[in-house]
């Protein structure tokens, strides 16, 4: 069971171990590692992307649009 596992430090009155800060030095180098191991699209397929992503937008836009005038006319209707 993983809470039978714990770190000699946390048994302590329940209190977190205090972990060693981070340098900035051995951070950049953690940053470069990461980074390294991310998969970056190819040309092709940003530009598909940008277009999906603009489509998507201008489709979202145009409901929200559209609901935005229906239901200004239904209110106007209402009321006049």
């Amino acid at each position: 069971m993983a809470t039978d596992i714990r770190d000699a430090a946390t048994e302590d009155k329940g209190k977190p171990a205090k972990r060693k800060r981070t340098g900035p030095v051995l951070f950049i180098r953690q940053v470069v590692g990461e980074l390294r191991k991310v998969i970056w699209p190819t040309r092709k397929e940003l530009i598909t992307y940008t277009i999906v992503s603009l489509v998507f937008v201008l489709v979202m836009i145009g409901i929200v649009s559209l609901l935005d005038w229906g239901l200004q006319e239904a209110i106007f209707a209402l009321f006049t």
